[in-house]
């Protein structure tokens, strides 16, 4: 990671078109350096007016209850429907659980996915990985997180990077593996430019944004060491990948502490102390706002971490059971925070007319089990869940996908992950059939077609 502190129409398989898919609703994240968007626009892989695209994708890690939020039961028996009720939205295909006001009053500008599932292990980190990147990480290859898929693809819009993660990249959640938020073959250069703060703190202020430590020591330490070398190793150095990836990310944090307007991007000063206090003064909220700062000057995609890991918080992994919270617990604690900070992110976007040029995608690594454990808890459960899309292209209002009378696999328009990313690869105006330069320099494709034809879901 680079850190800023030290630390045409398609007719799909079932006979619906594109065309058809935007005006029903629904979901949607990549992309060159300057000579690769240039040859992209020029090959016709970039449609019209779309590379002022942007994306926020908000990653709800832990995973939500879809039976307490989004895919309420009420007629189920109450060790399936849980203890809150579902209240009328701005919608007039679906409520949502109480818990979740401002959501309801603003169920008009996004849209649920209903019947999202997967078939890998049910751990945090298998999600993590396909919800991301498309894909799940097999014979050693990891493949890119979106962002960093339209960083190579598109580049940079500005001084700003292409692709930021707010606050940090996700942290331990169990199962040992990558999560998918690095550029993977790509190679180090793309990887995603991280805050590593908390905005919500009293004391943040602007990052020094001087190049990370662990770059500038490592190419400091290695150029004296060559330089003890005779001449001529020096100049084989110099004209290593090594070398000139450090020199690169050197470059980038230099343009970035040299920047006026990239310091002036992260600093949430400048904002009216009404407009942070209604996204609310938490780490999720304050990310919200800074995340709309950065779209609005220009970042291509921001990646929001609700949490960070499941062990030191509090988060939606409600297993009931210590450390995690119960179904009430998340009612008390989590639910709040989320309802403040995403509905004010909507509405300043709608406010400010960014809303059709900004994608904003909730997701989540898997839904919970249909029936309350012992400890008052759901536990994982990757064959059923919501997530929602707001934004982009997106009619709002509208719900895709249905799940059996519990909530626990989906009966109408089964979703699968790679679909997820394909719509929002699709949202930004990428060509499906587009290749990354993979493993062994093979053609890797941007999006894994598989077996099953690929239906984006707008």
């Amino acid at each position: 990671m680079i850190k800023v502190s030290g630390k045409g129409s398609i007719t799909t398989c079932d006979g619906v078109t594109r065309r058809d898919f935007l005006q029903v609703g629904a979901l949607g994240a990549m992309g060159l350096t300057m000579a690769h968007y240039a040859a992209a626009k020029e090959a016709g892989k970039i449609a019209p007016g779309q590379d002022q695209k942007s994306c926020i994708m908000i990653f709800n890690l832990g995973a939500p209850s879809q039976l307490d939020t989004f895919d309420m039961k009420p007629d189920a028996p109450r060790e399936i429907r849980g203890p809150f009720k579902p209240i009328r939205s701005k919608s007039a295909e679906f409520e949502i659980s109480e818990i979740l006001p401002r959501h309801a009053a603003l169920a008009d500008k996004f849209s649920l996915v209903r019947s999202c599932y997967h078939t890998a292990a049910a751990v945090h980190d298998t999600g993590h990985q396909m919800m991301q990147t498309g894909r799940l990480f097999t014979g050693g290859i990891n493949t890119p997180h979106a962002g960093s898929a339209l960083s190579y693809l598109r580049g940079r819009r500005t001084e700003l990077p292409s692709h930021v993660i707010l606050p940090e990249p996700m942290g331990p959640t169990g199962g040992n593996m990558p999560h998918g938020q690095d550029a993977g073959f790509l190679g180090k250069a793309h990887d995603p430019f991280v805050l590593d703060a908390d905005p919500s703190k009293k004391d943040f202020r602007v990052p020094d944004l001087l190049p990370p430590k662990e770059i500038g020591e490592a190419r400091l330490q290695r150029r004296r060491d060559l330089r003890q070398s005779v001449e001529d190793a020096v100049r084989k150095f110099e004209s290593s990948e090594q070398a000139k990836l450090m020199d690169s990310n050197f470059s980038d944090a230099y343009r970035l502490m040299t920047s006026s307007v990239a310091r002036e991007a992260f600093d949430l000063s400048k904002e009216p102390e009404k407009v942070r206090e209604r996204y609310g003064m938490t780490r999720f909220g304050q990310c919200c706002l800074l995340a709309r700062r950065l779209v609005e000057r220009g970042v291509r995609f921001v990646t929001i971490n609700t949490f960070i890991t499941v062990f030191d918080e509090i988060t939606w992994d409600i297993h009931g059971s210590k450390p995690f919270t119960s179904i009430a617990g998340m009612k008390d604690i989590v639910a709040p925070m989320y309802d403040q900070g995403y509905s004010a992110l909507l509405e300043d976007l709608v406010q400010r007319g960014m809303l059709d040029s900004t994608m904003v995608a909730c997701l989540a690594e898997f839904g919970r089990t249909p029936r309350i454990n012992p400890t008052g808890g759901r536990d994982h459960w990757p064959q059923c869940w919501t997530i929602n899309f707001a934004g982009g292209g997106v009619k709002g209002g509208r719900a895709i996908g249905k799940s059996d009378e519990i909530g626990a696999y989906p009966v109408e328009r089964p979703v699968q992950p790679k679909e997820v990313v394909a719509t929002i690869y699709h949202a930004l105006g990428m060509e499906l059939d587009t290749h990354l330069p993979g493993p062994a320099g093979r053609p890797f494709p941007l999006v894994d077609f598989g077996t099953q034809p690929i239906r984006e879901l707008f």
